[in-house]
């Protein structure tokens, strides 16, 4: 478990975040961001679950503190005394302190905001290459979908891929990011198709672009770092426009 990776979501969220190592949810316990009732996405069941409910990871997300014994209060006559006139902290304040909103600490940037951030946009990202793709593998055959004739369908092979596409695109619109492993496999799966097609047919240029678009998809997945993803999203994007450019002018 210390090195697998978890998505996360509160109750009333759709989007979920991540992926965050162990280590990376005690900081975001530290911050206040998550509680015992987080849900996280258990891959063995493949189904969302609350932190509380994993007796094994709730123990090293919220471990138990040691009880600390308090020494009885000595008073001591001393020579110095406390000058200190300064209000004691609220709560607003250290929150404040926590999001770098302070003057003391608005130049420390908090790694999980910077992460969310991150996510949130490989996930748009992957959902614009899919929907472009599909416009490319569906908008060819459009007669053939009017028609619905499946007898015809051997000779349209790219509007199943189309299909499997727009279905993919829209379920990342709705914040699904747990079928992050259909997407990865799409990846592979355009880059083998497609990339087939266009070498035999000797494409280089399209070849280029079904790489990138892959390699972007895939990659938009997987990083959890702003500039890596932002990299991965802008050369998928790419990719994929130059895919579906080329869809629709063969």
């Amino acid at each position: 478990m210390a090195t697998q990776e978890f998505y996360i979501r509160n109750e009333p969220e759709t989007e979920a975040l991540g992926p965050f190592s162990l280590e990376q949810l005690s900081s975001l316990l530290d911050s206040g961001q998550i509680t015992t009732g987080t849900l996280y996405y258990e891959a063995a069941t493949e189904q969302w679950a609350t932190i509380e409910s994993n007796a094994e990871m709730k123990a090293v997300v919220f471990p138990e503190k040691k009880r600390l014994k308090v020494k009885a209060k000595e008073n001591l006559n001393t020579l110095n005394t406390s000058t200190d006139s300064r209000p004691p902290i609220t709560v607003d304040e250290m929150l404040a302190a926590a999001e770098g909103h302070t003057d003391e600490t608005k130049d420390r940037k908090n790694p999980a905001i910077a992460m969310a951030r991150a996510a949130g946009i490989g996930m748009y990202g992957a959902m614009g290459m899919l929907l472009i793709a599909a416009a490319g593998e569906l908008l060819p055959s459009v007669d053939f979908l009017m028609a619905f004739n499946l007898e015809q369908l051997p000779a349209h092979p790219l509007v199943l891929l189309g299909v499997l596409d727009l279905a993919l695109g829209l379920l990342l619109g709705l914040g699904m990011v747990n079928i992050y492993p259909f997407v990865r496999f799409r990846a592979a799966l355009g880059l083998g198709f497609l990339g087939f097609i266009f070498f035999t047919q000797g494409q280089g240029l399209p070849l280029a672009a079904v790489l990138a678009g892959s390699a972007g998809l895939y990659l938009s997945t997987v990083s959890g770092s702003l500039l890596p993803v932002v990299l991965a999203v802008g050369i998928g994007l790419l990719g994929m426009l130059g895919v579906t450019h080329a869809m629709l002018t063969r």
